[in-house]
């Protein structure tokens, strides 16, 4: 009798490089899957801080914890580096600001037990949370699943890198996370292209809940706005001579990214983030920067109201209230 996914282990990798604020948060939400067939490797990508002492205060307490050290080399290949080392049929990856709940794994592997056998990739909803694990908002709520490439030419819902479950044999028939993308100046997209290359070769299913939280901090890599629009671009490259047909939707994909860049450096009230983001549009297409433009009095006026203030961060509840916790 084959055994059920409920059994089999799942590669938990976390990629931390100066992670010592959020890290230890995001150690406590993985241990405390109720899955509890796990590894965890967590790869410190050169850190200087107290990363490894965090990590070594919690392998000390569960010994499926397994820390890895690299010179810093970035996010993809840090990921890589833990995915090379994965023993696990699943690949569980989580950014090490990021949390989950307490059953995530278990309902994805429950969506790849009564879903296709083409499915390799099983994402979840992922709330937004704050530098203090409040959320900020639940709107991400996309429901694509099947064969998706598509839609994900023209936007990542997935939405980050800690949401999916991807089967191992699946991650280990593309190329990877791109390292490259750091060396040619454009890191940022290295999660998008892989899901695309994915999506290429197997079929996506949803777990509709908001299993995820996903930190939004000023430093994060998709805060860097020349650098993720770069990034989008060379990924978009290396994609699109094998799907011409979805020149359009690559197209409309980035210029939807662009316009979101605006609006978040609108929020911020950053003249210079506003500047860099109005020069990348007008120099990839300047008649949907003009449309745009155009658009800004109501966009503005939905912004404002919109901001995370009135979103309620003071009120809304921590995060880490739906984990269970097991702290010494």
């Amino acid at each position: 009798m084959p055994i059920s996914c409920s059994e089999k282990l799942v590669s938990v990798v976390v990629p931390a490089y100066n992670g010592e604020a959020t890290l230890s948060e995001t150690l406590w939400s993985a241990r405390a899957q109720t899955h509890a067939q796990l590894e965890v490797i967590v790869v410190d990508d050169g850190s200087t801080d107290r990363t490894p002492e965090i990590v070594q205060s919690h392998a000390n307490a569960d010994p499926r914890i397994r820390y890895v050290r690299q010179d810093n080399a970035g996010v993809a290949a840090a990921r890589n580096t833990g995915a090379r080392l994965s023993k696990g049929e699943f690949l569980a990856p989580i950014d090490s600001d990021d949390l989950w709940h307490k059953t995530k794994i278990e309902r994805q592997l429950e969506a790849f037990e009564h879903g296709a056998p083409e499915v390799g990739v099983v994402y979840t909803w992922f709330a937004l949370i704050d530098d203090e694990s409040r959320i900020i908002h639940t709107k991400h709520s996309p429901d694509y699943a099947g064969w998706v490439l598509p839609v994900l030419a023209e936007f990542n819902f997935v939405g980050n890198g800690s949401a999916p479950l991807i089967r191992m044999d699946a991650f280990r028939n593309t190329s990877g996370y791109d390292p490259s993308l750091r060396g040619r100046g454009g890191e940022g997209c290295e999660d998008w292209k892989l899901y695309c290359e994915l999506a290429e070769k197997y079929q996506y299913a949803v777990v509709p809940s908001h299993l995820t939280g996903y930190r939004s901090l000023p430093h994060n890599m998709s805060a860097n706005v020349a650098a993720m629009l770069r990034s989008r671009d060379l990924a978009t490259a290396d994609l699109l001579p094998r799907h011409p047909e979805l020149k359009s939707k690559f197209h409309l994909g980035r210029n939807r990214l662009s316009r979101f860049m605006l609006h978040r450096a609108l929020r911020r009230g950053g003249a210079r983030e506003i500047s860099r983001v109005i020069r990348a549009m007008a120099s990839f297409d300047p008649k949907f920067l003009g449309q745009t433009i155009a658009g800004l009095p109501f966009e503005i006026s939905e912004l404002v109201r919109s901001k995370y203030k009135a979103e309620g961060v003071g009120r809304n509840p921590h995060y880490a209230e739906f984990l269970v916790r097991c702290r010494a």
